[in-house]
């Protein structure tokens, strides 16, 4: 008699990310918000005639832009979870729309990490493994570069070592 096929479940993933990433997400906002921001004020600054129409959206965005860099990341991070098997990578983001994807090893093709100029001045990196799905790559933000690096080898060993051919 043949084995059972082995099956990989979605359930929530155990990890959270680490914990740097709220300032990195922070961060994020802030310069969002800035670039919408500083070109009004120098508009402003440059057209006396249209100064109020320019600062009060630049006035309206840094409030709503501020708001969101304090609530918003750490509401991300009491939701945003991640995790490797031996059978598959798991993520969870999102809080009402939720995204829970998994990898099964079999059907890793590359796993790539990354470190974006401001998430280096975290000490941050993301893990992207990219799959034969049309959704994309299966994305772990926020870990701390030690962590990655370490999922990152994790990753090309247990995929290795996993039959099927990641199509």
């Amino acid at each position: 008699m043949s084995e059972p096929a082995r099956r990989t479940e979605l359930r929530p993933p155990t990890h959270r990310y680490d914990s740097r990433v709220v300032a990195w997400w922070r961060t994020q906002w802030v310069v969002i918000t800035a670039v919408v921001v500083v070109p009004l004020v120098i508009l402003a600054a440059l057209i006396p005639a249209a100064r109020f129409w320019l600062l009060l959206p630049a006035v309206v965005v840094t409030i709503i832009g501020g708001a969101a860099a304090i609530a918003l990341p750490l509401w991300w991070f009491r939701f945003h979870r991640w995790e490797v098997t031996d059978r598959a990578v798991y993520t969870r983001t999102g809080y009402f729309w939720q995204n829970w994807r998994i990898a099964p090893m079999s059907r890793i093709q590359t796993v790539d990490t990354t470190r974006g100029p401001i998430q280096r001045l975290f000490g941050l990196s993301t893990v992207k493994v990219t799959t034969a799905s049309s959704a994309g790559a299966v994305a772990i933000e926020g870990l701390a570069e030690a962590d990655a690096d370490r999922v990152a080898h994790e990753l090309a060993l247990i995929t290795d070592a996993t039959p099927g051919d990641a199509t």
